[in-house]
């Protein structure tokens, strides 16, 4: 089963066993981009309304309405919610008994879906009656909230104005006011510092910088550490990592029967780092990610030019290699795209119209794919250079003639390795005899020495000793027929115990020297034969290829096989090369020698995207072989307004490039794109999002809980130049998120899920900081930025669980074939689909790595190492300890405890240290 068909059912299968409402977002897209699209293309035509109106009804069974598919027909009920075994629908797919579709057996993945669909509830959003084909208002689409253009609100008037320090609190502390809630207390100075250190870059503040705070009494204190964070190069690896959830990033590709490595995949995840740091303008920033090679004002740097196209370029590989399948590996590789794009770059979810018009927001499947167009028609195989094309041209033209070189000293080798091979099997008798002698000195106890041998009967080393080394191994020789030398070499070997042996030698019974002699001479017939086939074809006379067969049986295991034993590899031709081919050989590796010196430096490269923008039609059912209406490529009109006009009616094919389509997302009249961003940087400062489904701002998705903090912020954002860090900085620096996490019953019965955030809610750490914090308060933090996900010689992967892996987590290798199970079992997500937040999983494994695991039993030693080098007494070691781990010092009963533990140990610091770094402070935000 496909591991992206795996990824997309394993929210159901985790659920399965509580109930799926069917109003639930999540189970409702899995049906409509799983379930419905199945049905409606096998199973519709013979049960559905419209069958029973025809009278074709099958089964009494329609399958075009929840109640239909309940209720079941003749064979009872077709789906039973959460019981598998009882639903015949499932029995039908699996062919057990009943067998639907009649044409043939679903694909077990689509199969496993369906099983995933009904284990988890079968929610189904139709509203028990077949769904009648409606035509989308796309006007009255456009009043939904999040396709009104976002604009600035008027700060709202508070009663507690001094509590507000940003313009984003004002909204917070209304919101407050509205619903009776009080903010908690703000954090402390050591609880705030530690909080944005690793929200800003993943990494613990050092008892270094948190001395510096705690004593810095002045205004500009908050301020002067942000800003020393957000200069940090720290800062991009820690958001980059937030992006690359997003862009699915890997290192290989998955969906095909094996790996497909992608090595210059780290090009792109260097190159979002790089972005973050620069405070690359988001506008800019997906212009780059989406027609990086197509822009006119592109940067001179050709890496930060096109490195970007990763975006696209890392997206989902199928294999198309099954007789019809190439049609539906291109669709399915444009879907990945479309979707990756729009989940992340505008919050909607348009794959789903795909099969059909998107059921619950205002996106008709003509949209799709006239949105798809930007993408149709490209490739995403090619390495992209990183260098101007001259650059590049010059690379080109030095490889081609180095192929050149190699190309006719292979043709020189070849040759001779088939005039030696040809040679050596006129002498078959000889080595047959030769080899005999030296199995037969060795049964008698004396000397053999094979190359003495060689010399003696005029042979060449390497083959005797190949057929010597065989025969003592028990290999089998070659037999072809007519040569029969498995018999011989049985014959042979019976011979030995009567053989004679004197002065270093032994003389062959007269039976032996007859069997050689017979194979010899039928190899040397089977080689004449050859030669005067290959006379006549040169000489234009035509020959029956059919008899050659025999010939070719007999000579091809002995010398034109590359296995065969008088075939010669390359690396051993030269000494045995003719005067005239030596030469040849001598000149030729003088001159790629000396082009070997005039290489220029290999240009790097990135997977991209190159080409797109062609026409499409649709895709009936989302089925590539069943073409409908062409389609006019353009935008969604739903967000197409003067300044994002597209064309978008059926009809003669217009342009519209992957630019055209950047530009369409990134204009300051589309009311998602900077609503989407700035929700998802206040996800990752608060952990939830102003909307909680980052993804999806459709009607399937959560409403805001501040729409006019949202917009305004967005607007803000704009008019500041799509900056990042000024967004951070503003959410940082404010009075929301100086917070404490402490609980207030009060609030607490008002808005128990903190929606309001009348506190800071506790995180856990992300595994990656979780990690790096392990490393960089044991010492052993790598800060060496960017390059490939391998160890520092190159030989190995980096991966997380291995304590000689001192980098950042980020630079672990992220496979898409198969997922590292250290990351999958801290919830990263697997890189087959774009992720919109990490899911938090809580369960055994994961203490028991923080408990076992030689990583982290590693990093308690080197801790413990590290307080014992850097403080001389057990109380100030305490002290540093926890500084480190925990940005505060110890408090009076902590450090008692400590220190009766040392005492009862006998000041075991490893276990000491270990225990530091599996508590619960280590790995959560208050």
């Amino acid at each position: 089963m496909a591991v992206a068909r795996l990824l997309l059912t394993s929210a159901l299968l985790a659920t399965a066993a509580m109930p799926v409402t069917a109003d639930d977002p999540a189970a409702i897209e899995f049906f409509e981009r799983k379930i419905r699209p199945v049905l409606s293309e096998h199973c519709y035509e013979c049960h559905s309304a419209e069958a029973a109106k025809a009278g074709t009804l099958g089964g009494k069974l329609a399958l075009d309405s929840r109640a239909g598919i309940r209720q079941g027909g003749e064979s009872g009920a077709a789906v039973v919610p959460g019981d598998v075994a009882t639903s015949v629908l499932i029995k039908a797919l699996r062919h057990e008994g009943l067998e639907m579709p009649p044409a043939g057996k679903l694909a077990d993945d689509v199969v496993a879906d369906f099983v995933a669909w009904v284990q988890s509830g079968a929610a189904d959003p139709r509203d028990g009656a077949p769904v009648a084909t409606m035509a989308i208002d796309i006007e009255e689409g456009r009043s939904f909230w999040s396709f009104v253009p976002p604009t600035a609100q008027p700060r709202p008037v508070v009663h507690d104005a001094g509590w507000p320090l940003r313009e984003h609190d004002w909204f917070i502390r209304a919101a407050h006011e509205a619903r009776g809630l009080v903010p908690v207390a703000p954090a402390t100075r050591e609880e705030w510092l530690r909080r944005v250190s690793f929200d800003l870059v993943g990494l613990p503040p050092t008892p270094e910088e948190l001395a510096a705070f705690l004593t810095d009494a002045s205004s500009e204190a908050f301020a002067t550490v942000v800003d020393r964070l957000l200069a940090s190069t720290h800062f991009g690896e820690r958001w980059a990592r937030h992006w690359l959830d997003v862009a699915r990033y890997t290192n290989d590709f998955g969906g095909t029967a094996s790996v497909v490595p992608t090595p210059h995949a780290y090009r792109y995840r260097d190159w979002v780092v790089q972005a973050f740091n620069a405070d690359m303008p988001y506008d800019r920033f997906v212009r780059l990610q989406l027609a990086g090679d197509l822009i006119a004002d592109a940067p001179a740097d050709y890496a930060e030019r096109l490195a970007g196209l990763g975006f696209q370029g890392l997206g989902q590989r199928f294999s198309g290699n099954a007789v019809g399948m190439e049609k539906k590996k291109v669709a399915d590789e444009l879907d990945d795209r479309v979707d990756t794009l729009t989940r992340g770059l505008l919050g909607l979810t348009v794959s789903c119209a795909r099969c059909h018009d998107h059921k619950f927001d205002p996106v008709p499947t003509h949209d799709y794919y006239a949105l798809a167009a930007a993408y149709n028609g490209a490739s995403w195989s090619a390495e992209i250079p990183l260098v101007p094309p001259a650059v590049e041209a010059a690379w080109q033209e030095w490889s081609k003639q180095s192929a050149a070189f190699a190309d006719r000293i292979k043709k020189v080798l070849d040759a001779e390795i088939d005039r030696v091979g040809r040679a050596q099997v006129l002498r078959l008798q000889a080595y047959l005899l030769a080899a005999w002698r030296a199995r037969a000195l060795a049964a008698h106890g004396s000397p053999v020495d094979l190359p003495a041998l060689a010399r003696r009967f005029e042979l060449e080393p390497v083959f005797l000793e190949r057929l010597v080394n065989d025969w003592n191994a028990g290999k089998p020789p070659p037999d072809p027929p007519d040569l029969d030398l498995q018999a011989w070499r049985t014959a042979a070997d019976a011979a030995l115990p009567m053989a004679v042996v004197s002065a270093g030698d032994a003389e062959p019974p007269a039976a032996v020297v007859a069997g050689a002699a017979r194979a010899a001479t039928a190899a040397a017939t089977a080689l004449a034969d050859l030669e005067r086939f290959e006379c006549a074809k040169r000489d234009g006379v035509p020959q029956p290829t059919a008899l050659l067969g025999t010939t070719e049986a007999i000579l091809k295991p002995l010398f034109q096989n590359a296995d065969a034993v008088f075939r010669l590899k390359p690396e051993e031709v030269p000494p045995l090369l003719a005067a005239a081919a030596r030469q040849e050989h001598e000149a030729l590796t003088r001159e790629q020698a000396e082009h070997a010196k005039t290489a220029p430096p290999q240009p790097p490269r990135a997977m991209g995207v190159t080409g797109g923008g062609t026409p499409m039609q649709i895709h009936i059912r989302g089925n590539a072989d069943q073409l409908g209406a062409a389609v006019a490529p353009g935008f969604l009109q739903v967000l197409a307004r003067p300044a994002v006009a597209a064309p978008v009616a059926t009809g003669a094919a217009t342009t519209f490039t992957r630019l055209d389509l950047a530009e369409a997302i990134v204009s300051r009249d589309n009311p998602l794109t900077a609503r989407v961003y700035v929700n998802r940087v206040w996800h990752h400062l608060f952990a939830r999002g102003i909307v909680g489904t980052p993804s999806n701002f459709g009607q399937l998705g959560d409403r805001p809980t501040h729409p006019a903090l949202l917009d305004t912020l967005a607007v803000r954002f704009m008019e500041n130049g799509w900056s990042t860090k000024w967004l951070v900085r503003e959410i940082v620096l404010s009075a929301t998120y100086r917070l404490s996490s402490r609980p207030d019953a009060g609030n607490q019965r008002i808005d128990g899920d903190n929606l309001l955030l009348w506190r800071v809610t506790p995180r856990r750490l992300e595994f990656e900081a979780w990690r790096d914090s392990a490393l960089a308060v044991s010492g052993r933090l790598d800060r060496t930025p960017g390059g490939p996900p391998l160890l520092a010689d190159g030989t190995a992967e980096l991966h997380p669980e291995n304590p000689a892996h001192g980098r950042r987590t980020l630079y672990c290798f992220v496979s898409r074939f198969k997922p590292n199970p250290t990351l999958t079992l801290f919830d990263v997500p697997e890189p087959n689909v774009t992720s919109e937040k990490r899911t938090v999983t809580t369960i055994p494994q994961q203490q028991l790595f923080a408990l076992n695991s030689p990583f982290m039993v590693a990093m308690g030693k080197a801790f413990s190492e590290r307080l014992l080098r850097e403080a001389d007494s057990d109380d100030a070691r305490i002290d540093r300890g926890w500084r480190l781990a925990f940005a505060r010092g110890p408090t009076p009963e902590e450090r008692q405890a400590a220190l009766d533990y040392l005492a009862a140990t006998g000041g075991d610091w490893q276990q000491f240290c270990h225990a530091l770094l599996m508590s619960n402070e280590f790995m959560f935000l208050p």
